[in-house]
This record gives structure tokens, sequence and C-alpha cells, in this order.
């Protein structure tokens, strides 16, 4: 399976909290939409003639694309890659965005799921990470989707928000349980070097919560999710059974993607490039009569592969197969993995799971230096 990545660099506004390559000057929309998709001509045997099962818009905000934009982006994902074996595409929507009349462009186009970034469905949470929607349009968003038949929806929520209890988590647990929907991402706050909220928490002006309330907070999101048939199917991550996220999972099993859009990384199992983090760098570089794409490049060592599926595996339910290391990396590799694994499992950080390893409760919350450890040394 192959997937497209697609990275729209516009925002009405940037989040107090994000650090994605974003911009809030859309003059340039267009010029964005032609580089976009002489890069797509220029780069459309990348995979290698693996079908393209999977695309993903993201941002940035994809649904700040009007018509003429998201038309022509899929003309071009039609002529160059064809997407008739294509089974998921999502796009990134703000709430505030899915009024019915967009919700109705979505219909007429190949987009079969929308992943919705509410974040909380506290107004003063919303203010704090300078969102521009609040609780009550995040739920008519839901409805109006729903309504209109696009029902397969993804809602992103964020906690270890300054000052949150584990009451407020519980209300937006609750909230967002009421809306019904197949599959729900939930993320730590990360204060993230040089945005709006880490300079905040530097100068004193919001606290961070201490870990004994995130653990809270995170057990929790779990028990809660769980309790209501979802399916905890990655670190994040969460699902109603059958219903997980194809475009992301395809990055925890090493499937290559192509990524499109300044910024946007891909990956060929042999190696990782990324284009570069610059609008105005990314449309000179291709608009211009030998246009090319600027990008960088690595090729992967057999020590990165193996770190690359330390890394990914780790995070999902599928856990790690000391079988698959060895198939892969070899023997020096196994056994490096084998000894490191049975100390996270004598730790309680790993279990058995048939032939497999996987996170436990505890390991789950310090998934990173259960990693570290796994690493190659």
């Amino acid at each position: 399976m192959a997937g497209i990545y697609i990275h729209v660099p516009f925002c009405a506004r940037r989040c107090a909290y994000c650090d994605f390559y974003s911009q809030t000057d859309r003059s340039l929309t267009e010029d964005y939409v032609r580089a976009l998709l002489q890069e797509m001509d220029l780069r459309k045997d990348y995979s290698r003639g693996e079908r393209v099962e999977t695309i993903y818009l993201g941002g940035g905000t994809p649904s700040l694309l009007g018509e003429r934009e998201l038309t022509a982006i899929f003309e071009g994902l039609e002529r160059h890659f064809g997407l008739s074996a294509c089974r998921e595409i999502t796009i990134e929507a703000n709430p505030d965005d899915l009024r019915p009349a967009y919700i109705a462009l979505l219909r007429r186009l190949p987009i079969n799921r929308v992943s919705m970034g509410i974040q909380s469905f506290h107004d003063d949470d919303l203010r704090l990470l300078n969102r521009r929607h609040n609780a009550h349009q995040a739920q008519e968003a839901v409805a109006n989707c729903q309504a209109a038949g696009l029902a397969n929806l993804s809602i992103d929520l964020i906690y270890g928000l300054p000052g949150q209890t584990l009451e407020r988590w519980e209300a937006n647990l609750e909230a967002a349980l009421a809306l019904d929907v197949p599959h729900l991402s939930a993320y730590h706050l990360t204060y993230e070097s040089g945005t709006p909220l880490e300079r905040a928490l530097r100068e004193g002006r919001v606290q961070a919560v201490d870990e004994e309330t995130s653990l809270s907070l995170f057990n929790r999101l779990i028990d809660r999710l769980e309790a209501a048939g979802y399916v905890h199917y990655e670190i994040s991550n969460f699902a109603r059974p059958h219903r997980e996220a194809l475009h992301n999972s395809g990055y925890w099993a090493d499937a290559p993607y192509l990524g499109l859009g300044p910024s946007a990384h891909s990956y060929d199992r042999e190696s990782r490039q990324w284009n570069v983090a610059s609008l105005p760098a990314y449309l000179a570089a291709l608009l211009r009569p030998d246009g090319q794409p600027l990008f960088e490049r690595e090729r992967l060592t057999p020590r990165d592969r193996y770190d690359d599926y330390i890394i990914t595996r780790t995070r999902t339910r599928r856990g790690l197969s000391p079988t698959e290391i060895l198939a892969q990396f070899g023997p020096a590799y196994h056994a490096h993995f084998q000894r490191q694994a049975r100390r996270a499992v004598a730790r309680g950080l790993l279990m058995t799971d048939g032939d497999r390893l996987r996170l436990t409760r505890t390991g789950l919350f310090i998934s990173d230096s259960v990693m570290v450890d796994l690493l190659a040394e």
C-alpha cells in the first residue's frame, strides 16, 4: 500500500501550540496549487508502481481551500496517480469551516473522511489555544457532516492543558463520546519551542500540569474510550472496531508514502526526503521553466531501518515481533532486541501477546523511554 500526503500550508491564524509549517498569508494559494500540480507530475513515479490506497490532505488548514483549488488538486491526483484503488481520502478541517455548503462540496469530491481539530469542548481552552471555533461550532460541524452522509469522522482532542483537572477532562470525553464518531485522536499538550504557548510557559504566564495529573488524564482517556467500545490501537488513537485510520496506519506499518507540498516528507523504504519548509522557496523551485522540487534526502542504513521499526511498531497495539526483527535485520539486532525487551518485560513496561510484545498500560505512559532502550546501541 502506498500513501500520498499533501501539505496545505495556509491557516487563518496560528494556534498557540502548533509548530507545523504554515502561514496566514493566503495570497499565494493559486501559485501553491500550480506548483503542487507540477510536483505531482515530476514525482508521479516515486511509488514505483505501488497502488495509491490512501491520500491525506493535512496542514495547515486544508479546509481553507475552495472548490476551484480542491477540484484542481483531485484532477491532478487522478491524472498522475489514479484514484480507483484509494480506500481512504482524508481532509483535515477546522470545525467552523464545515458549514453545510462546504460539506456539500466535499461530498462532490472523492474525499470520504474528515479529520476535525476540535481540541476541547471548553471555550476558555479554545481561546487559550488561539483556536478560531467554539465548542458549539464543533458539535454543529459533526452533526452537519453526519446529516450529509459524511460520517467517517475523526476528531482531535488535547489534554494536559494548563490548569486542566480530571473533572474538566471527563467533561471533554463525555462531549466527545456523545458525538458517536468512529475515530478519536487525543494528544498530550507539548510545549514546542518557539510557539506562543511555550513562551507563555517560559515567562510563567501558564503552568504545565504535573506528572501525576498527566497520568490520571491519560488513564481516564483509555478507560472511558475502551468502556465505550473503542479500540486503543495506537498510543494516541482510538477507533471503533475496523475503523482505524488507514493512512496513519500505513506510517506505522512501513508503507511507502509520497509527500507533496512545502515541508512534506516522503519515504520509499530506502530513503527519506523532505521538501523545503518555505512556501516562497517551494514556489520558486517549481514554477521556473525548468522547475524541480527543492528537498533534502537521507539514505537509510540498516541501523536506521531497525530504529524506525522500533519507533513505529512500539506505538501500536500489534507491537513488536522478534521473528520479524530476525528476518529483516539479522541476528545481531535480534539479540540486542531480545536482551532489552526482557528488561522491559521485567519492569512491567512490555508484555507478551502471542508471539509479539507490546506496551503495558505503564509502558504506554512512558513509551518514549521504552523505545529509547530498544533502539540500536
